[in-house]
């Protein structure tokens, strides 16, 4: 028997089960991997409560790195053994073992480990259809990020000053400020007690911004249509205060002919030639030490201890990544 996180209702934290069960072979197309370190995301507290609805009892999570331990019939290009990494997943990788999608999952080079691929791949991903796909970002460009002291935010903070452009980060407090300038962010509004959209035009000459992106949502939704110059992008990727409802379109003409997307990674990245190359980047980034992946050890929970994890997540008490350990 093995182990994993499951949940019979949706809800708080509360609902996360630990579990005994049986793993099944994988099927055509899949591999058995043996989890190492698994990825916590915000994602999953919408899976979790019920925002994105999965067909209950479900697993939980998307997201981990580990050894392949068995190969279903159709897969080549991955062999038992192997260090693996994966993102996009059904449900479940919050769990001993997981059966994935070949298709999903990237041989880890040597040089990354367990740790580091679990707490930046999808994250990683996620910045990489963003800045390169979404919206190209060039060197020289100035951009507003939100939540730039988060998982995805410390990972696009080094990336835009990999790239030589200047992103703005938002933040809740001077310590995730700090945080943010550390790892490449070129300015910082901290959202508690400044004006966002004044703050950027303060920044920009009064010019604004071209391109918002926003994993917060509800709560920072106005604040990002003001901050972008005429003709400008929001690309509003996730909704950590609650989802954008109700939208009058007419607002978009009113602030300037603004433009609005809500992409996700797997609108981007669907096939195993599109993650290839995708992760390709994103490696060679952590590997030369331009983006660096580090996860605080208060921020890493054993497996059997998922609902705190959460708790922590939510609390908004993280910077960072976080994981889950098997076995820990």
């Amino acid at each position: 028997m093995a182990k994993r996180i499951q949940f019979s209702a949706t809800g708080g934290p509360e609902v996360l089960e630990y579990v005994d069960f049986e793993p099944k072979d994988p099927a055509t197309g899949e591999v058995q991997v043996e989890n190492k370190a698994i990825g916590i995301n915000y994602i999953d507290t919408y899976v979790r409560s019920g925002l994105y609805p999965a067909p209950l009892p479900s697993g939980l999570g998307s997201e981990a790195a580990g050894v392949v331990t068995k190969v279903g019939t159709g897969v080549s290009h991955i062999k038992v053994g192997d260090r693996v990494v994966y993102a996009q997943s059904s449900l479940g990788a919050y769990s001993e073992y997981h059966n994935v999608p070949a298709q999903k999952v990237a041989v880890l080079p040597e040089g990354i480990s367990f740790e580091q691929a679990a707490a930046s791949f999808l994250k990683g991903l996620t910045v990489q259809y963003l800045f390169r796909q979404t919206h190209k970002i060039k060197a020289g460009d100035i951009f507003l990020f939100h939540a730039a002291a988060g998982g995805v935010g410390l990972i696009a903070s080094q990336w835009a000053k990999a790239l030589g452009a200047k992103l703005i980060g938002t933040v809740g407090s001077d310590e995730k400020a700090a945080l943010a300038k550390e790892a490449g962010a070129w300015a910082t509004i901290n959202y508690q007690t400044e004006d966002i959209a004044a703050r950027v035009a303060e920044l920009t000459q009064g010019e604004k911004v071209s391109v918002v992106y926003d994993s917060v949502g509800k709560s920072t939704w106005l604040a990002s249509l003001d901050s972008l110059k005429r003709h400008g992008l929001l690309v509003s990727f996730g909704n950590a205060s609650g989802p954008v409802k109700d939208v009058d379109l007419g607002i978009l003409n009113q602030k300037g002919s603004l433009f609005v997307t809500r992409p996700s990674l797997n609108g981007y990245i669907t096939t195993q030639e599109e993650l290839a190359a995708a992760s390709e980047e994103l490696f060679s980034l952590i590997a030369s030490d331009a983006i660096k992946v580090d996860v605080k050890d208060a921020q890493k929970f054993p497996l059997s201890q998922a609902r705190r994890a959460h708790e922590t997540l939510e609390s908004r008490a993280t910077t960072g990544s976080s994981l889950l350990i098997p076995g820990s």
